[in-house]
Formats: structure tokens, sequence, C-alpha cells
């Protein structure tokens, strides 16, 4: 069973996220309102996954981030989901670039949108990562000459974006009304692009997406 602990000072939302998350069979260690407290029931607990809203107290800015980046410098392998009320992804995008794996950056309303909402907790949990459609909105568009990006063609982009989302082939598939091997061929043609030479696939995915927000930040 995977172990959880939630944070948010926000106790309906606290709650609600304990209560999805319990319902679905993860074992809810502890449910905090503070960054340091939540680096502390960390500690205390060692989940695998670790549920923060970025702005908690003391300062009510990036106290998630800081608490989730300390969390994973102690144990690099923990899960996180990090939520936002407004599109700020510029917050986290530090922490993409030092980690994407097993990361995941939502926007409180995908809460609400229980299925889409465990979908992204579930590859987030298996080393993937997810970012928000309205978080890679906000990031995509026509990037400059000397971006890597700018050698991709519009249809890779929208690919790229949303392997961003952490998407499967089939999903992007379905999402593109194009068939699975139409997908790959975008997707190789991503990773040439990027550089990504031959590795596991699901290494190259995640480097995709680092580029992808190194590239938009």
């Amino acid at each position: 069973m995977v172990s959880a602990v939630v944070a948010d000072d926000a106790a309906l939302l606290r709650e609600g996220v304990v209560r999805v998350l319990a319902d679905d069979g993860y074992d809810v260690r502890a449910a905090v309102g503070t960054g340091p407290d939540l680096v502390t029931a960390a500690a205390a607990h060692r989940p695998d996954l670790v549920v923060a809203d970025v702005r908690m107290p003391p300062t009510h800015t990036d106290d998630g981030i800081v608490a989730v980046r300390e969390i994973r410098r102690r144990a690099p392998a923990t899960a996180v989901i990090l939520l936002s009320q407004y599109v700020e992804a510029e917050r986290a995008v530090d922490l993409f670039q030092e980690n994407p794996s097993g990361l995941g950056y939502l926007l409180k309303d995908r809460v609400i949108q229980i299925d889409d909402f465990l979908a992204s907790v579930r590859r987030v949990v298996g080393g993937g990562s997810a970012i928000d459609p309205a978080v890679v909105s906000r990031l995509l568009g026509t990037p400059p000459p000397t971006s890597p990006l700018a050698a991709l063609t519009e249809r890779e982009r929208d690919v790229l974006a949303l392997m961003a989302e952490g998407l499967s082939n089939g999903a992007i598939g379905d999402r593109l009304h194009v068939g699975v091997r139409t997908v790959e061929t975008y997707v190789n043609g991503v990773f040439t692009k990027l550089h990504l030479y031959p590795a596991a696939e699901e290494h190259r995915r995640v480097k995709a997406v680092l580029a992808y927000l190194r590239a938009s930040h």
C-alpha cells in the first residue's frame, strides 16, 4: 500500500484530498497545515507520496515548495504532487529542473475532478510527471528562435505539451484524434530534435518534459 502525507492550510481541501486518497487505497499517515509541519511529518512517516499546497504558513508564498525540496533532499524517491490555487508555474519550474521524476503540479480545481486527479497521482507515484493542462497552456507559446523547441513542428510541440501533462501515447492519440503509431512518430521526432538519444522510454519522456519546462520558463 502506498503511504501518503497531505499538507494544506485549508482544512476542507486537506480533508477532501485525504478522503479521495484513502478511498482509492492510499495509506494517509498524516495531514498537516504548514510547511514546517510537512517536513516534520515526512521525516516521521517516510511516505511514498506527498500532496502539498504551494502556499502555506508561515509565509504563504512558496512554503510548500521549500518543504518539498527539503523532503526530496532527504528522500529523493518521494513522489510529490504540488497543488496551487492559481496558475503560477514559475514557482515550480526550478523544482522540476532539479528532478522532474515523480513530480506533479496541479491546480486545486483538479482535485474536484477525482478521476483525473487520481490518474495524475498514479503517474507520479510510478515515477512519471504530471503538469496541469492549464499550466501547460500558460507555458505553451511560440518559442524564440534560440529555444531548443524552435526546431519542433507545431504538432510536435502539441505532443510535447501533452507529454508534460503526463499522458501516455495512447491517451495523446485519443486527445489529438490520431493513431498510436502516428503519436510514436511525433514523440520520436521530439526526442531526436531535443537530442535525447536512446535510453529508457520513461527516462527520455521525463527529460523531454524538463527541456520543455526550461525553454518555457
